[in-house]
């Protein structure tokens, strides 16, 4: 059940938000300035690559690692294998985490490691399995973390994972940093004030001074749930580990990201937090509008094109992890088959009108199925999305249609999770349930 009031109450909403989602999803688009600095401080842009690698392997924890190779598989084009190396253990938490190369691994593939925690002991050992291979390395994680020795006795690069404006560590296990080197310890540069400023006028707050020390912000420790170590990575996170690797990608001729392209994406982002910020009426937010559309829905997330199809799936992750709530994604035109069947079963829009004796209070109202439609081009004649809303119309199904506006895969790859990132907290934090 969704508490409606409190998506147009703003305070509300910040009081609600323990733990700074609204902060993380608009601060993407300063996240992504961050962290190209970081890579060219790391040499990512001078690196002379002698042509593509054979395949480009990625590992990570939870979503860290899986919507990094989602993300970087879909804006690649079939250019290169992009594979994920999906960790194994007996529980989801950093220390229990191992992973292992394919046996095919070698001296032309490229190993890509993305992590917010960086103190996982699966993940050293990886580099060390991938330097025997001679496999090449690049790892993006926070500064100081015992990855980076690994990767350094490896001759790997490293890139410092990009922290928030006014995060309060390069990474912590729990309770509030005590480096006095954290980032937000020291009088913010002018690159790192504007960032804040806009993040903050996105969320309607007055900006604070420039060169005023952030104040610093309690680091759930491992282990929480939902907790961004194994689980989603959570909004702004997914792009400070993405930045880097699209810039690496784009040196070796995989994607076209290079420096400015990623200025622009931050410039989207920041587009699309005054667009879907707290401050701004739901009837004219589009993240607040999805969130009360997919209260007491399940959401059938259908897509068309890598790049949508992609997003669709970081959105049904966040869902689950921070409003504990089911979606099923599938692309187009499968889908149609796929869940046909939902449209006119129990799940169907037009089913068993609502019972005039039922108890509102004591009965929850029955689970409706609503198409959510994701493309990331412009509907043309070889579409299946006119197919697919013929369909939810002749089913009495509602639906929702996400089209980004127009500019380069990236930039339709940036405003699609960035809506989708924003919805998400709003529904996790208007949720009656307290999920």
């Amino acid at each position: 059940m969704l508490d409606e009031s409190l998506l147009d109450a703003p305070e509300a909403l910040a009081r609600a938000d323990a733990r700074g989602l609204l902060r993380g999803a608009a601060e993407a688009g300063a996240r992504i300035r961050t962290a190209a600095r970081h890579a060219a401080e790391a040499g990512i842009g001078d690196l002379k690559p002698d042509g593509r690698p054979r395949a480009v392997l990625v590992a990570g924890p939870g979503a860290a690692g899986s919507c990094t190779a989602d993300l970087l598989g879909a804006l690649s084009g079939g250019n290169c294998p992009v594979s994920l190396i999906a960790p194994t253990g007996v529980a989801p938490a950093p220390g229990a985490l191992r992973w292992t190369l394919p046996g095919w691994a070698g001296p032309l593939d490229l190993l890509v490691i993305a992590t917010p925690d960086g103190t996982e002991p699966g993940l050293p050992r990886l580099v060390e399995q991938a330097y025997r291979r001679g496999c090449a390395i690049v790892a993006v994680a926070p500064d100081r973390s015992p990855l980076t020795g690994a990767v350094a006795q490896a001759r790997g690069l490293m890139v410092p994972l990009a922290t928030a404006p006014n995060a309060s560590a390069p990474y912590a296990t729990g309770g509030y940093s005590t480096d006095p080197y954290a980032r937000g310890a020291h009088p913010l540069d002018a690159d790192e004030a504007e960032d804040a400023a806009r993040a903050e006028g996105a969320l309607g707050e007055a900006p604070a001074p420039y060169g005023t020390p952030s104040v610093p912000q309690p680091v759930e420790p491992p282990g929480t749930a939902p907790d961004e170590m194994t689980g989603p990575a959570l909004p702004g996170t997914l792009w400070a580990l993405l930045t880097p690797l699209l810039l690496l990608v784009d040196r070796i001729g995989l994607v076209s990201a290079p420096p400015a392209a990623l200025q622009q994406v931050a410039d989207r982002l920041d587009q699309v937090a005054e667009r879907c910020g707290p401050a701004i009426a739901t009837y004219t937010n589009p993240a607040k509008t999805l969130a009360a559309e997919l209260a007491g829905a399940l959401p059938l997330l259908w897509t068309e094109g890598p790049v949508a199809a992609a997003a669709g799936r970081r959105f049904a992750g966040l869902l689950a992890a921070l409003a504990g709530r089911p979606a099923l994604v599938a692309e187009l035109p499968g889908a149609l088959a796929a869940h046909g069947a939902l449209l006119s079963g129990a799940f169907a829009g037009g089913a068993d009108p609502d019972d005039f004796f039922r108890d509102r209070v004591e009965e929850p109202e029955a689970l409706r199925a609503r198409i959510v439609l994701f493309h990331d081009e412009p509907v043309g004649p070889v579409s299946a999305v006119p197919t697919a809303r013929e369909l939810a119309l002749s089913h009495d199904t509602p639906f929702s249609e996400l089209e980004p506006a127009g500019g380069s895969p990236l930039e339709s790859a940036a405003e699609l999770l960035a809506i989708t990132d924003f919805a998400a907290v709003y529904l996790a934090l208007a949720s009656a349930d307290g999920t």
